[in-house]
């Protein structure tokens, strides 16, 4: 009787024995693997600011006529509040100033705008004041070239440019023009001003022809 109650004391227990066996040899959980952190934003470096270039003016002389499009350049000496750079003249004729506000420069050469400027400039500066206006950009000078020539369209003139001049900086002529029977027009009224180009290259640029600006040279 002993034995039989042993017997199935121990039939009793093998689930349970069995069971404890398998949770310890099966294999452990591999703990899964915290989400790697995500890197940082990379912190910009600040750049320094890219120093302008110089401007260098424009090569005028002292009585040329200051126009619309040029690009002027007003420096206040000691008073850089007061200067500017790279001012377009407007369709209007007029640039804009720091507290002077808009002023006329186109009819003026730099010489009188400086002086208009100075005289403008006294009610805010009690020294001295020295003003400089220089021409950084001719664009209020132009001519127009069409016909027979390399690149048709408007090129800006210098003071004393001549017809010569004026075709060599538009490329020159192409091979089907009447180099005899070129011509400019000239004005409102479209006067007829003829250019012998054969003569020129032969004798020189001297027909008695000065460019001035809105002149359109035709090249049949």
């Amino acid at each position: 009787m002993t034995f039989l109650r042993y017997t199935l004391l121990s039939i009793g227990l093998l689930p349970a024995l069995a069971a404890g066996f398998a949770q310890q040899m099966a294999p452990k959980p591999v703990p899964a693997a915290s989400p790697a952190a995500k890197p940082s934003a990379a912190i910009p470096i600040p750049r320094p600011a890219a120093t302008p270039l110089p401007a260098h003016p424009a090569n005028v002389g002292p009585s040329y006529i200051i126009g619309a499009d040029d690009v002027l350049s007003v420096t206040v000496y000691d008073n850089p509040n007061f200067s500017a750079t790279s001012l377009l003249v407007r369709p209007d004729g007029k640039i804009t100033l720091p507290m002077i506000s808009d002023i006329q420069a186109a009819g003026f050469t730099t010489t009188q705008l400086s002086a208009d400027i100075t005289t403008r400039l006294k009610q805010f500066i009690i020294d001295p004041v020295t003003v400089n206006v220089s021409v950084l950009a001719v664009n209020s000078k132009r001519v127009y070239m069409i016909g027979e020539i390399s690149h048709v369209g408007q090129i800006n003139i210098t003071p004393g440019m001549t017809v010569l001049q004026a075709i060599a900086t538009a490329g020159g002529l192409t091979p089907y023009a009447n180099k005899k029977n070129i011509y400019i027009l000239r004005g409102d009224k479209q006067q007829k001003i003829p250019f012998d180009y054969t003569r020129a290259i032969k004798k020189g640029d001297m027909q008695g022809i000065t460019l001035v600006p809105g002149d359109t040279i035709v090249v049949p």
